[in-house]
């Protein structure tokens, strides 16, 4: 199991990787900022989304993505 220092480090670096170091911050200022709550925001984003959809694409990542 990961501490909280690790998981807090490793999403920096996958924030910094994918939006560079700039917009990185500024995604971690306006979660601060806006109170944001992730588990809600990813709801409301599935909400129109057919489950035999989401099944398959959660199945595909998966096999792409295996934990190592």
């Amino acid at each position: 199991m990961n501490t909280t220092a690790e998981i807090m480090d490793r999403g920096m670096n996958c924030l910094i990787e994918k939006m560079g170091i700039i917009e990185a911050e500024q995604f971690i200022s306006i979660i601060i900022r806006e109170k944001f709550d992730y588990t809600r925001w990813k709801q409301k984003s599935f909400d129109n989304v057919d489950l035999k959809e989401f099944n398959s694409s959660a199945a595909l990542f998966d096999k792409q993505n295996p934990l190592t």
